[in-house]
């Protein structure tokens, strides 16, 4: 959804069931004029390890079942948004036919390949109300090339400084106003200040921000973000996972920044949870 659709929250960023409306709350068109908000198309071979969450029992055809992004941290597992698995999203318990698309540019190609998920696991501290915590991991039926995963920025790693250039990316709204992309787009956007984000979001019906498990990037103008559909998708710095799509306050709007799940606190929350069900870093087996 897109923040508060937690982007399904003060915006989580998830598409609508088909015939389901989109839970927006909050949301406002977007002074930007395309995908990924203010973005440009990309090739997915530029970013093999962003993928597509798919079910077309739940989403239809159109766009072969996309209704959120994943990203790729080892060749078995994928991380996502907690929320995108909800069970007025996915149903409960989840569709049977919830696959990733991965390799595929345009939706709408017969490109790339669809991979079922085997496992999911959603944060046990996901909390829906301030969207803390907001990641999951799907577990893979079969392995992805190794080339197709990225790794994850731990704690301290320098990709989170403040005015860090970053890119997110996703087949979300284009123009706050669903107008779906069909064909992979990505944004350039900067890592904000825990202190600009929590001035943006310091606790109201939009959402708060919680700089531990959340980060938040735009540009202070705004025209440049993340919306509906892009959900759980990656936010990249220096060659590293920061965030995943979450939340925030209408799409590419001034002053109302994305909100992103920190990166870091999965790693840490996966090395807590610990066994099979925490991917490991880079490109070995989850």
């Amino acid at each position: 959804m897109r923040r508060r659709i937690a982007r399904a929250l003060a915006r989580p960023l998830v598409l609508a069931a088909a015939g389901a409306a989109i839970p927006l709350v909050n949301a406002v068109p977007a002074v930007a004029d395309s995908v990924v908000i203010g973005g440009f198309p990309v090739d997915v071979s530029h970013s093999p390890w962003t993928v597509a969450l798919s079910s077309r029992d739940r989403f239809g055809g159109t766009r072969a079942g996309q209704f959120c992004g994943g990203v790729a941290v080892s060749r078995t597992a994928v991380l996502t948004a907690a929320h995108c698995l909800g069970g007025d999203v996915v149903g409960a318990p989840p569709t049977r036919d919830l696959k990733i698309i991965t390799g595929r540019t345009d939706l709408l190609s017969g490109g790339g390949k669809e991979i079922r998920v085997r496992a999911i696991w959603v944060n046990p501290r996901y909390d829906r109300a301030t969207n803390a915590g907001d990641f999951a991991v799907l577990t893979l039926t079969e392995p992805l090339p190794r080339s197709a995963v990225i790794p994850m920025a731990g704690p301290g790693d320098p990709a989170y400084t403040p005015g860090t250039s970053a890119v997110v990316y996703g087949w979300g709204d284009t123009t706050g106003a669903a107008a779906y992309a069909h064909s992979l787009h990505a944004a350039r956007v900067h890592v904000l200040s825990d202190a600009q984000c929590e001035r943006a979001y310091p606790g109201s019906a939009e959402g708060t921000y919680k700089p531990g498990t959340m980060l938040c990037a735009g540009e202070a103008r705004g025209g440049r973000d993340a919306c509906q559909g892009d959900s759980g998708g990656p936010l990249v710095a220096k060659g590293r996972l920061i965030g995943l799509v979450s939340w925030g306050s209408g799409c590419g709007r001034a002053g109302s920044p994305g909100v992103y799940t920190r990166v870091s606190d999965v790693v840490r929350t996966l090395a807590r949870a610990g066994g099979s069900r925490a991917p490991h870093q880079g490109d070995g087996e989850a």
